[in-house]
């Protein structure tokens, strides 16, 4: 018996010696440089696809009643030929009772590099909440505020914006939806130059779901912003496809327009692919 419990060590032992030597090796020549990139292509990919995939479209998704959510955060720091340290936090809260449903979110991001002079001190906070009347017709309440420590000079430091209003579910089957809804609230820019401006803001945004096949979707979300300093305005026309169970892709076209930028619109095309096999 004493003779397995030694081999058993001493195996254990050797496993854990190749692992490090793995780890190690693979730190070395990139292989943990890689798939951490290939981990977080796959994470933007899945945002991406994720997106077309809004369950409120269809009304007040399930969701369990009190208190629920979600938090992670990161941190490193370097010392030798490089000194930087970086954190970022990211929290999502949610609270639903009755016809009552709100949701706050979070994300902080930190960093330093003193070797390069970079770095970053941004806030991002989201907050939204709706009461369904009905089927039908519901009352929301949506606000943000991003903030930008290091912001100098003329740049934006603090960007907020409260508002409320009335939304409404124009269609709500399995294979079409589409709902809009419309609001009047505050906007609030802070410059980091001490200059303020608060002002009086309305908002519009409107979801469309239609689906063509079993295995094949467009969806078309806009979201309209304006006040005395201009208009914005967001367009996000996406295409999913089912190619196969293996196959899944989506085809996304993002219009944003700013009309206090010199070239107001700028477009972003996205293609994002996944394979299982």
């Amino acid at each position: 018996m004493t003779t397995i419990l030694k081999a058993s060590g001493l195996s254990a032992l050797a496993f854990a010696m190749a692992t490090t030597t793995a780890l190690a090796q693979g730190a070395l020549t990139g292989t943990t440089a890689l798939n951490e990139r290939i981990d977080e292509i796959e994470r933007n990919v899945a945002t991406d696809m994720a997106r077309s995939q809004d369950a409120a479209r269809f009304g007040n998704p399930d969701q369990r009643m009190g208190f629920s959510g979600s938090a992670s955060l990161s941190y490193s720091a370097l010392h030798g030929n490089t000194e930087s340290h970086e954190f970022t936090l990211g929290a999502r809260l949610r609270y639903a009772e009755g016809r009552w449903a709100h949701t706050l979110g979070l994300a902080l991001d930190y960093g330093r590099n003193s070797t390069t002079g970079d770095a970053k001190q941004r806030a991002f906070g989201v907050f939204d909440s709706a009461y369904s009347f009905n089927p039908t017709t519901y009352g929301f309440v949506t606000g943000r505020l991003d903030i930008d420590g290091l912001a100098t000079g003329t740049n934006v430091r603090t960007d907020g914006f409260i508002g409320a209003g009335p939304g409404f579910r124009i269609v709500n089957t399995p294979d079409t939806a589409w709902r809009v809804q419309a609001g009047i609230g505050a906007s609030f820019i802070g410059m980091a130059d001490g200059t303020e401006t608060l002002e009086l803001g309305y908002i519009a945004s409107s979801r469309a779901f239609f689906r063509i096949t079993e295995n094949a979707f467009v969806t078309n979300d806009t979201d309209i912003l304006y006040s005395n300093a201009g208009w914005r305005a967001n367009n996000d026309l996406g295409l999913s496809l089912k190619v196969s169970n293996a196959v899944t892709t989506r085809v996304s076209y993002l219009t944003s327009f700013n009309s206090a930028n010199a070239i107001t619109t700028d477009g972003k095309l996205g293609v994002s692919l996944v394979f299982g096999f």
